[in-house]
């Protein structure tokens, strides 16, 4: 039997450490992550200070203000924020008309599985379905022309270009307005809209001074939001207009894919560039999101 003075000295085992069985579950997000959007991004980054053998420049950060390339972005971010606002605007009503405007309930369950099929719908197959409606031999084109004698292109449309390409654009972003801003306008309480009836305000005073006051956060937020997922549409740009319309992704698309003039790196300042622009977009969405919620709950 040991003594009490060995006993003192024994030295107590630690617990075996376990990792936590619940951090399985998001292992293969962190790894997919990892893979595809931190570790590329990163090489972006690099090479976008780095010359050709490797050294340190910042020779292709200056070539982004070329006038050239600043007409590229320029016009990148005309496109982009034509179509958010033209998304924010038609998308904000058509989730008001299904969840305060009194429309059947049976409409908004088809209403947002659509909006999260079509807000995803992108690159080649949605500029084909452009093409093959709106575009110079298109379905809806010959209609026009052949049953009621009215040429789109005579009328100054042309889906080769600035409206043309935001048109296209519009067929996520409205979605995508619907998916996000749906979850802000249940969140209005009817207690808001009565306390402000009883206290003799109409209808329209309620929305500007009770309702769009708390919303405001959530459409700024979702105006950013749509903004950087314009900007950074690349496959539905060069799909749809080609060489056709000078905008980033297309001009990076120039850089990158080789050719005798291609120069790779000024390509990864480009891509650089764009998610300088899209970072921010996507940090003022998040930072009026959190704001929004506050109000909501």
């Amino acid at each position: 039997m040991p003594s009490d003075q060995q006993s003192s000295h024994a030295v107590a085992i630690p617990p075996k450490r376990k990792l936590p069985m619940h951090w399985l579950g998001v292992l293969p997000f962190l790894i997919f992550v990892t893979l595809f959007l931190i570790m590329p991004t990163m090489r972006i980054v690099l090479g976008a200070f780095q010359t050709p053998d490797g050294g340190l420049t910042l020779d292709n950060i200056r070539g982004l203000f070329k006038p050239s390339i600043i007409a590229a972005y320029w016009i990148s971010i005309k496109i982009s924020l034509a179509s958010a606002l033209l998304g924010c605007a038609i998308g904000f009503a058509v989730s008001a008309a299904v969840v305060l405007g009194g429309l059947p309930r049976v409409i908004r369950g088809p209403l947002l599985t659509f909006s999260g099929v079509a807000s995803n719908f992108a690159g080649v197959p949605l500029a084909f379905a452009f093409l093959a409606t709106l575009g110079p031999v298109g379905l809806l084109t010959v209609f026009l022309r052949t049953q009621f004698g009215l040429d789109l292109r005579m009328l100054g449309f042309n889906l080769l270009s600035f409206w043309g390409l935001t048109l296209t654009y519009l067929f996520f972003q409205i979605p995508l307005m619907i998916l996000i801003i749906t979850p802000a306008l249940d969140g209005l309480k009817r207690e808001w809209k009565e306390a402000a009836s009883i206290l003799g305000a109409t209808g329209l005073q309620y929305w500007r001074m009770v309702a769009f006051p708390i919303l405001f956060p959530s459409l700024l937020g979702t105006l950013a939001l749509l903004f950087a997922n314009a900007f950074g549409a690349v496959a539905t740009a060069i799909a749809l207009t080609g060489s056709s319309l000078n905008i980033v992704p297309i001009l990076l698309f120039a850089q990158i894919r080789g050719d005798v003039l291609g120069d790779p790196h000024l390509g990864y300042a480009l891509a650089f560039g764009m998610i300088v622009i899209t970072g921010i977009a996507n940090a003022i969405y998040i930072w009026l999101r959190a704001r929004s919620e506050r109000w909501l709950k």
